[in-house]
């Protein structure tokens, strides 16, 4: 696979081959990633169309990249920030005081929690966290980031993601584990009974068709 450095260089050059497979391999996560923060589809593709069109003008202006994709992530950030700040989104969504954390985690990121647990408690799970713990989580496990990117792009020292990132993923794990603990503890009373036993206390024998 070509690098995303190469990529960059040729685009520079005003190569549209190369522009195009940028375009191919960053709009879904991209999106993705913008339409968890604004929890619109189409204000995000509007931001991400944006995230391009500057990328074409810094490459322009400085040539080639070699940190593009935490580059990328950051100027899609800093693009919601100006929306959550504009006359637009304060007359749109006046009275409302906080932005929703729900997400949308890509297949890859059920496979990192390990756990058969459903979209929905996930996101549950994820709004018990601190917004800053709950970005960190989302950028490195739904977003694939490394965590000196996400150190770039939040403008944080290295140190604070990772103590962000693990305290959030005990604090997950935590909830998790409770909610799995519930589910299989049954009190005496719900256990069906035969003839005064627990049904775990009747022998089986051979098999019921």
């Amino acid at each position: 696979m070509i690098s995303d450095t190469l990529l960059a260089e040729r685009m520079a050059a005003g190569d549209q081959e190369a522009f195009e497979l940028l375009v191919t391999r960053y709009h879904g996560p991209l999106l993705s990633y913008v339409t968890s923060q604004l929890k619109d589809r189409g204000k995000a593709e509007d931001i991400v169309q944006e995230t391009f069109i500057r990328l074409i003008r810094h490459l322009k202006r400085h040539g080639g990249m070699e940190q593009l994709r935490p580059w990328l992530y950051k100027v899609a950030l800093n693009l919601c920030r100006d929306y959550w700040r504009s006359a637009s989104y304060r007359s749109e969504y006046a009275g409302i005081d906080t932005i929703p954390e729900d997400i949308d985690p890509s297949p890859r990121a059920e496979e990192l929690i390990e756990r058969q647990e459903t979209v929905q408690q996930l996101a549950e799970t994820m709004t018990m966290l601190p917004e800053l713990q709950q970005e960190v989580v989302r950028m490195r496990f739904f977003h694939d980031l490394k965590l000196q990117e996400i150190a770039e792009l939040l403008e944080l020292p290295l140190s604070s993601v990772k103590s962000h990132l693990y305290g959030g993923l005990r604090k997950l794990k935590r909830v998790l584990s409770r909610s799995a603990d519930s589910r299989l503890s049954v009190s005496d009373d719900e256990v069906p009974k035969i003839h005064g036993k627990k049904e775990s206390e009747v022998p089986m024998h051979g098999t019921i068709h």
